[in-house]
C-alpha cells in the first residue's frame, strides 16, 4: 500500500510541473487535460493515505503526528489546485509557492523520518 501511495504522489508532483509548464507555454487545452488526470491522482493519493491509516488498527492507534501528516497532505493538494488556478489566470503565486515548499518539506519529514511506518516495512 505504501508503494502505491508514494508512486501516486510522485506522479502527481511530476504532472503538476507538467501542467505548470503547459500553462506557461500557452497550451491551455493540454494543461487542462493534465490537470484532470492530476485530479484523479488526488483521489488515489487520498485513498491510499486512508488505507495506510487503516493499517494502524483503529482510530485509537493513530497519533496526532499521523493526523498532522494527513492534514498537511490535503493542504498540499489544495496548494496544487490554487497554484495551477492562479497561473492559468495569470495572478501572483509567490505566497502559495512559499506555503508549498514549507508544507512539502514538512510532509516529507513526517513521512520518512518522524513516523514509524516506512516504505521499507513489510
Amino acid at each position: 500500500m505504501i508503494h502505491a501511495h508514494i508512486t501516486s504522489w510522485v506522479l502527481a508532483l511530476i504532472l503538476f510541473f507538467v501542467a505548470l509548464s503547459l500553462h506557461k507555454g500557452g497550451k491551455a487545452k493540454g494543461a487542462k487535460i493534465v490537470q484532470m488526470i492530476l485530479r484523479v491522482l488526488y483521489l488515489l493519493i487520498i485513498a491510499t493515505g486512508i488505507g495506510l491509516l487503516a493499517k494502524l488498527n483503529g482510530i485509537g492507534n493513530i497519533t496526532p503526528m499521523y493526523w498532522l501528516k494527513a492534514v498537511v497532505g490535503l493542504w498540499i493538494i489544495g496548494l496544487f489546485e490554487m497554484i495551477l488556478g492562479r497561473v492559468a489566470n495569470q495572478r501572483r503565486v509567490s505566497a502559495f509557492w512559499i506555503q508549498f515548499v514549507v508544507a512539502f518539506l514538512l510532509v516529507l519529514y513526517l513521512g520518512f523520518v518522524q513516523l514509524p511506518m516506512s516504505f521499507l516495512s513489510p
